[in-house]
């Protein structure tokens, strides 16, 4: 049955998750999905994607 799953269940699927991609990989995972969904975002509006620069580039610079 697809709908709300209960607590168990998910705290199920997110151990199978961190199993499966371990916890170093999880940030950089989440990371790439966020700026996904804000590129789609700004996509579907018809903006210009927000231009986003690491901290060590700017580090690098002397920024």
């Amino acid at each position: 049955m697809l709908g709300m799953s209960s607590p168990a269940e998910l705290l199920v699927v997110l151990f199978v998750i961190l199993l499966l991609f371990g916890a170093k990989k999880l940030p950089e995972l989440a990371r790439g999905l966020g700026k996904g969904i804000s590129e789609f975002k700004s996509a579907t509006r018809g903006e210009e994607p927000p231009k986003v620069t690491k901290k060590s580039d700017q580090q690098d610079k002397g920024e």
